[in-house]
């Protein structure tokens, strides 16, 4: 497709995204977020959506919701999540300013996810203008989702009990393709309490917490087991006060991803039984999932069946990828057995590298399929 890009630069979507990556919303920023939150809450409003800005504190910014659900339609509906936070500190947009270079559009949070939610938005305003009949739809702006959305999640399971769909705009993958199925993930804490000792006069005295530690990482990285999609990363550790003292406390962070949810009970459960290999040490295990698998269902093969459909109109072919390790929102309704799509976003490259970017070529294919797709649900 022949684009004129210095003419599309001066289109109203386009304009639109540049204002949405001009702002820089780093995670835990919540006043940059909320400025974002607020510009976005406007523009919806102004188009005739029913907004709502939900605080969730100043650490982490507002939950906008964008609804076009009419008055007294208790139907189930279609769920958009997109997330405003981003995963670059202030002052990246220096480093990686908007700017059109060929057919790439640069700027932090552009490809992941700021484009892809902004074309949603729009096609969610054009539904609301051509259709009386499509099904209602809430969009929910997500202010955490980059650090694990723990102050969204009850806000997006409340919302996605109305839903009969989920849609994600996180961005597509190479060659347009979406996401039907991502891993787990759990959180894990290790935190071990030995005896304090002076390490040359009264060694043996001493109760190495370190040490313990130690044949826990070795124990941890070995639960790692790739022909079941299961790994375990021990990702930090800390303990003891200096080199001529006998570490008391030491403990560890780190993470496990898991397929299935039986693999997400099976791994938790063995991690929460592990026991202290040192004598006289105590060891405290902590264990817990923090997103639970997203497994692709019959339901969910059947919603990507209508998607292709509406892609092909949209004039582009729509495949899944195989099962992802990166998590995200969609994790959360399709656990609660809502047929969810995600990686419906524009195309790009770069997320979360200083030299991200989206393709402008891909804007209004995607903006054409969205509308047709928010539309066509039945």
């Amino acid at each position: 497709m022949k684009t004129n890009l210095n003419a599309m630069a001066e289109e109203p979507l386009l304009a639109r995204i540049r204002r949405w990556i001009e702002i820089e919303t780093p995670s835990r920023n919540g006043s940059a977020i909320a400025s974002l939150a607020e510009l976005i809450e406007r523009d919806a409003r102004n188009a005739g959506l029913v907004t709502t800005l939900q605080d969730l504190g100043p650490e982490i910014g507002p939950l906008l919701t964008v609804s076009h659900r009419r008055q007294g339609d208790r139907r189930d509906g279609i769920l958009v999540l997109a997330h405003l936070d981003t995963v670059h500190p202030l002052g990246t947009l220096e480093r990686n300013p908007f700017r059109i270079e060929g057919d790439r559009v640069y700027g932090p949070g552009s490809y992941d996810m700021k484009a892809g939610a902004c074309v949603a938005l729009e096609a969610l305003k054009q539904v609301m203008i051509q259709s009386s009949n499509a099904l209602p739809i809430d969009m929910v702006f997500v202010p955490d989702e980059e650090v694990g959305s723990a102050a969204s999640r009850p806000a997006i399971e409340r919302i996605a009990a109305s839903a009969r769909y989920a849609l994600v705009c996180e961005p597509a993958r190479h060659a347009g393709r979406c996401v039907t199925a991502r891993k787990g993930i759990g959180g894990l804490r290790l935190s071990a309490h030995g005896c304090a000792a002076h390490a040359g006069l009264n060694h043996d005295r001493g109760r190495n917490a370190i040490r313990e530690l130690a044949h826990q990482v070795l124990q941890l990285e070995a639960m790692t087991d790739y022909a079941r999609g299961v790994t375990v990363n021990v990702g930090t550790i800390e303990g003891g006060t200096g080199t001529n003292v006998v570490p008391e406390f030491s403990r560890l962070a780190g993470e496990f991803r898991m397929p299935t949810q039986a693999l997400a009970v099976e791994i938790q459960s063995q991690l929460l039984a592990l026991q202290p290999r040192t004598p006289d040490v105590t060891l405290e295990v902590e264990a817990w999932i923090k997103r639970p698998p997203y497994e692709k269902t019959v339901a969910t093969a059947l919603l990507l069946a209508q998607a292709q459909r509406y892609a092909t109109g949209a004039g582009f072919e729509l495949d899944d990828v195989p099962m992802t390790g990166g998590a995200s929102d969609g994790n959360f309704t399709a656990a609660l057995g809502i047929p969810t799509l995600d990686g419906l976003g524009v195309l790009g490259d770069g997320a979360h590298a200083i030299d991200e970017h989206f393709y402008l070529s891909s804007l209004t294919p995607r903006l054409a399929f969205w509308t047709l797709l928010l539309n066509g649900l039945t």
